[in-house]
């Protein structure tokens, strides 16, 4: 069974909680999602450390129940 989008966004907020997190379902299918999300705790990490703790929040769940999430992330921008 598929993850809803809002569960998604659930548990990333759960596991970064300052974070802005923007799902969208890519093929309306329930499957297939796109991810923002934007942490101050992102600040001087690299990429794939910043998915990494994304895909750690999901707890495993990639690439079985969720198949497949395009992942953007980022640091706010300082005023």
């Amino acid at each position: 069974m598929p993850m809803a989008a809002d569960d998604i966004a659930a548990m990333i907020r759960a596991a970064i909680p300052d974070a802005e997190v923007e799902i969208t379902d890519l093929a309306g299918d329930g499957d297939h999602y796109a991810a923002r999300v934007v942490a101050p705790g992102f600040a001087g990490l690299s990429r794939v450390k910043q998915h990494q703790a994304v895909y750690a929040a999901l707890g495993g769940r990639m690439g079985g129940v969720l198949h497949a999430l395009q992942l953007t992330t980022a640091a706010p921008l300082k005023d």
